[in-house]
C-alpha cells in the first residue's frame, strides 16, 4: 500500500501562484509514477501532470508553460508548483501513485481545493 497526503491549496487571485505538495509513505518511493489529476465541480476528474521514475515529464495542454511537476525523492514528495493560474484552474487536485510500468494509478489521495478568484 502507498498512502498519498497532499497539501498547499487555498485560495489564490488570477495571476497568482501556488506550490502543492504530495507526501507519500508506504512502499519504495522511486518505484512509482506520480502524478497529479483534478476535478471541477461538474466535470470528469482529468490529467494534469505526470513526473516517472526517471523524472521524464507530462503535462496536460491547458497548463504546460504554467505548472511544474516535481520529485524529491530524498523526501518522498510530489510537488506541483502552479503559476499563472486561471479560475479555470479552480479544482480539487489529487495527487496519484502508479507502480513503474503499470498503466492504472491505483494509488490516491484525498484532495486539495484550489480556487482562482477573477
Amino acid at each position: 500500500q502507498v498512502q498519498l497526503v497532499e497539501s498547499g491549496g487555498g485560495l489564490v487571485q488570477a495571476g497568482g501562484s501556488l506550490r502543492l505538495s504530495c507526501a507519500a509513505s508506504g512502499r519504495t518511493f522511486s518505484n512509482y509514477a506520480m502524478a497529479w489529476f483534478r476535478q471541477a465541480p461538474g466535470k470528469e476528474r482529468e490529467f494534469v501532470a505526470g513526473i516517472s521514475w526517471s523524472r521524464s515529464t507530462s503535462y496536460t495542454d491547458s497548463v504546460k508553460g504554467r505548472f511544474t511537476i516535481s520529485r524529491d525523492s530524498a523526501k518522498n514528495m510530489v510537488h506541483l508548483q502552479m503559476n499563472s493560474l486561471k479560475p479555470e484552474d479552480t479544482a480539487v487536485y489529487y495527487c496519484a501513485a502508479r507502480y513503474h510500468g503499470t498503466r492504472t494509478y491505483d494509488y490516491w489521495g484525498q484532495g486539495t481545493q484550489v480556487t482562482v478568484s477573477s
